[in-house]
């Protein structure tokens, strides 16, 4: 029996299948069903049997208004006849899509489970850089208030000490108020010529 060649799903794909519900980053039964190889009622049968191992923060069921919302939001949905289920859609988070891969039980499943997974590993860390990069910015928005700050107080008083020289050189020359104390003067003395004798 030949090999099954390798499976490879791209990133984007799989990122195009990510929703943001509740709070959680989650995928939909349908679209984990297509990535499995299964069929969405196979995938639903084998979570109901096993209904322990998906406490609400790993699965929950949508609410009708949130399937319409999303079925409304997702433009490549083809309608063709019997493409949506009658019944409201499963949203799996990373956890769920883990433990799902251990009830479905086939190696289609675990490796497309862990690609999924390290797709959410990416995904998290794209938002922890650009957090960082926000706050960097916001940091450095902080201080160049604070310095721009300090920059308009130091033109202020250049401003300030401009005005104030200009002023004293329009003013007229003040005259001086007090006692004007007289310059001594130097007494010379007449010193007497020494006789020379010859």
């Amino acid at each position: 029996m030949a090999k099954k060649a390798a499976l490879v799903i791209p990133d984007e794909i799989i990122m195009n299948k990510i929703y943001y519900i509740r709070g959680h980053k989650i995928m939909l039964d349908k679209d984990l069903a297509e990535l499995y190889g299964v069929e969405t009622k196979r995938l639903k049968e084998q979570v109901k049997r096993n209904m322990e191992r998906f406490p609400p923060h790993f699965m929950f069921e949508l609410t009708k208004e949130e399937d319409e919302i999303l079925r409304s939001q997702n433009a490549t949905l083809e309608l063709e006849q019997g493409r949506f289920s009658k019944y409201l859609s499963f949203a799996f988070t990373e956890h769920g899509i883990l433990m799902l891969s251990n009830v479905l039980k086939s190696q289609q499943a675990v490796k497309v489970s862990i690609k999924i997974i390290d797709v959410f590993v990416k995904i998290r860390q794209m938002l922890m850089d650009n957090t960082e990069l926000r706050l960097a910015i916001e940091e450095i928005s902080k201080s160049s208030n604070i310095n721009s700050r300090n920059i308009e107080r130091i033109f202020k008083y250049l401003d300030e000490l401009n005005e104030k020289k200009e002023k004293e050189e329009k003013e007229e020359p003040r005259i001086l108020i007090g006692y004007k104390i007289p310059k001594k003067k130097i007494l010379k003395k007449k010193i007497p010529k020494k006789k020379i004798r010859r």
